[in-house]
């Protein structure tokens, strides 16, 4: 269990010193909200916190909107997160680890 939940730690810990690394970049994010509901979005990477990230995206008629996502989230799968210039996967790796 011990093992299981360091794993875990671990995993978290390397999202978030990778989009630190992203941190002004763009990315496309997909993330699933239950019921059904997907939403995707383009946008920026303006901050990434030690529990969350933030995504600046430019809606309608140029408004900037902020979305916060957690890293537990990229983990589970939740979110997932795609480089929009070759639109590869930042986390490919995550889809092989089983906890």
């Amino acid at each position: 269990m011990e093992e299981q939940i360091s794993k875990q730690v671990e995993a978290v810990n390397a999202i978030h010193k990778m989009l630190v690394d992203y941190t002004g970049k763009r990315l496309r994010v997909k993330a699933n909200l239950g019921r059904s509901k997907i939403i995707e979005r383009e946008g920026v990477l303006t901050q990434a916190h030690n529990s969350l990230f933030i995504v600046e995206v430019t809606e309608k008629r140029g408004r900037k909107a902020r979305q916060s996502y957690q890293y537990v989230d990229v983990l589970t799968g939740t979110v997932e997160l795609t480089n929009p210039e070759n639109e590869e996967p930042l986390f490919p790796q995550l889809a092989e680890l089983t906890f």
